[in-house]
């Protein structure tokens, strides 16, 4: 559970500069076309880096005050502006740093890092001061052990041979420098061979961006500074390869009530702004994402990845193999793999996993995503889940007080858990199969659940909503036509969506978007999707899809046989392992990575990215880098 960054102020002090103008984020959505020449894409590049530096710096100081954010603070350094004010503001900042941990540290890190040649002697010691009476606590997720031992590398790296007296946790520097480097290491190999936890996540990015990037411009070590940019290449070409011009869609292992809705409205969007160009930024630029602008000039998203982002060429199919949040309690497996399958076409995508429980709180299952010429504000998805809550669940992943655990994670930022109309987290009674743009859910909840439903989500720019007397639901998103169909009895609810996920007020001044509601315990979910252009008309598809052969029961477990629209048949019944047209899904041999981009066999430590001709092999085993163009 997160660690509240420095103070209430410098909270007020992000969410309140994000009224103030940002040239791309008001401007009309940029070009979609690739930049083929390279020395302009660089141009251009460095030209966005440039604008969330010039932004932050003019935005984050108010006349007469002290800085009170770190990021205005890094980008006053790269700029070379208003040192004395820096430092006054540093000095007053160190005064207490503690029980801050990760979002404290990284932080830290830039500013102790891009000050070396401009801070002060006072506003230095200030630094190395609070790393010595500030207890940093390590936080209990991927996310925060990433920051977190990144910062400890580098901080024990500028501080070299320092006993642990002068440390916040007794260790000295060279003992640091080895704690942090040892984990550093073992992530990257869990992550290069079974796959990441935190994977596809709409706001963590920033918190495995950031910390690569501060090793790949800041370690000594050749060998960690290599690494630092081998790991941004992995998660950059898995991010991009997941987006649908510029927007992460489909599965994802966390992210928030907001951005699950619109999908444009996260982190996420900003290093695709930032690194490829295709769409507009978000507000503040992430906020964290101005982090990582203070030093992006320092790497440059190779060709091949960029490629992937802007010229797909066609329908794509990647499957991924991940793994979920660490598990503490009843399990026998330290985490559970995750079978991850991702379509791409020029109108929609389509992602999803197998359902289970991957993690209780902010994880998302599965969703059919269509494009939109400009996404600001956009509710272009469609997907339903079982809102469960649950103790045990929770138990399952995290390791405080059980009796405080539901109580305690609304109140920071993710409100919507012990709600029944949440849309958001992961169920252990879900199971989830998708056969290229084609996804059946199935649901069997025990009796006694908290909250013993389903829930849909139908936005509120869905057109020519149609409830067929088949039983299946007509609409279209875009240039996508969806038939979605509930296997239970349901009614259309509204659905109103949270203003703040600190104070988990829900914002009644806009058009609802629909929550599908279907109270019985076994139940299930198809969705089949389609290009408009391949139908001569709205009314061809529901035609052909009314055609389509359906047989389906829920007793005693919920059963599905379909034929999809491309023509496989697909039989699902829960808890069983799926068939398509007579033969079993066989996950045994689930690859880390399979598809026309990105190929790594399991265990392997070697990803291979690929686009047209070009390729670029990332080698974990050697710690090499290899650009190569195929005959």
């Amino acid at each position: 559970m997160k660690v509240k960054f420095f103070s209430a102020c410098s909270l007020a002090a992000v969410v309140a500069i994000s009224a103030f103008a940002q040239p791309s984020y008001e401007a009309a959505p940029p070009s979609r076309s690739p930049v083929k020449d390279a020395n302009l894409r660089l141009q251009q590049y460095h030209a966005r880096v440039d604008e969330v530096i010039q932004w932050r710096a003019a935005t984050g100081v108010k006349p007469g005050e002290l800085i009170g954010d770190m990021s205005t603070i890094g980008a006053k350094l790269v700029l070379r502006q208003d040192i004395d004010l820096v430092n006054r503001s540093v000095i007053t900042l160190m005064k207490d740093p503690s029980g801050s941990g990760p979002f404290w540290m990284f932080p830290v890190v830039s500013v102790a890092y891009l000050g070396q040649d401009q801070l002060s002697a006072e506003a230095k010691q200030s630094i190395r001061d609070a790393l010595r009476t500030g207890i940093q606590i390590r936080g209990d997720t991927e996310n925060h052990w990433a920051m977190y031992y990144t910062s400890l590398y580098l901080l024990a790296q500028l501080y070299p041979n320092e006993p642990g007296t002068t440390w916040y946790n007794g260790k000295s520097s060279e003992e640091n420098l080895q704690d942090a480097r040892a984990y550093l290491l073992q992530w990257m190999d869990w992550t290069t061979t079974v796959g990441q936890g935190e994977f596809n996540c709409t706001h963590y990015i920033g918190e495995y961006a950031i910390p690569m990037l501060q090793l790949a411009t800041w370690a000594k070590d050749p060998a960690m500074r290599q690494r630092g940019k081998m790991m941004l290449d992995w998660i950059f070409a898995d991010y991009i390869s997941n987006s649908l011009n510029g927007v992460l869609r489909g599965a994802n292992a966390r992210t928030d009530d907001n951005s699950l809705i619109e999908r444009w409205n996260s982190l996420s969007t900003f290093f695709n702004w930032l690194l490829v160009g295709n769409v507009p930024p978000t507000a503040s630029y992430g906020s964290w994402g101005n982090y990582f602008a203070l030093i992006a000039k320092n790497y440059e998203l190779p060709e091949v990845i960029y490629l992937i982002g802007v010229d797909r060429g066609g329908d794509t199919l990647q499957t991924a193999l991940k793994r979920s949040r660490r598990r503490w309690r009843f399990s026998d497996v330290w985490a559970m793999p995750v079978y991850k399958t991702d379509y791409l076409r020029q109108d929609y995508a389509v992602g999803s996993f197998q359902g289970g429980l991957a993690d209780p709180i902010q994880s998302h299952v599965w969703d059919v995503t269509w494009d939109v010429a400009d996404p600001r504000g956009a509710h272009n998805t469609m997907f339903s889940m079982h809102p469960i809550s649950s103790g045990q669940d929770m138990q399952t992943y995290f390791t405080e007080l059980p009796d405080q655990m539901i109580k305690g994670v609304a109140k920071e930022g993710k409100p919507s858990y012990d709600q029944p109309d949440k849309l958001l987290g992961s169920s252990r009674f879900e199971q989830v199969f998708q056969d290229l743009d084609t996804v059946v859910a199935l649901y069997n909840i025990p009796e006694g659940t908290r909250f013993p439903h389903i829930n849909g989500f139908f936005s509120r720019h869905l057109k020519n909503l149609t409830v067929d007397k088949s039983g299946w639901i007509f609409a279209q998103g875009g240039n996508t036509y969806l038939a979605y169909r509930p296997l239970a009895a349901y009614t259309l609810e509204p659905l109103v969506k949270y203003k703040s996920m600190w104070t988990g007020e829900r914002d009644t001044s806009v058009a609802t978007d629909q929550r599908l509601l279907s109270p019985h315990l076994k139940n299930g979910t198809i969705v089949q999707a389609a290009s408009a252009s391949e139908f001569k008309s709205f009314d061809e598809f529901k035609a052909a899809i009314n055609a389509l052969p359906l047989e389906f029961k829920l007793e005693p477990v919920p059963t599905v046989k379909f034929k999809t629209l491309r023509g496989k048949t697909v039989v699902c019944t829960y808890g069983e392992i799926p068939k398509i047209d007579g033969k079993k899904v066989d996950y045994a041999k689930w690859k880390l990575f399979a598809g026309p981009y990105l190929n790594a066999e399991k265990d392997s430590r070697k990803l291979t990215i690929t686009h047209g001709k070009l390729e670029r092999v990332l080698d974990f085993n050697t710690v090499t880098v290899t650009d190569r163009v195929k005959e």
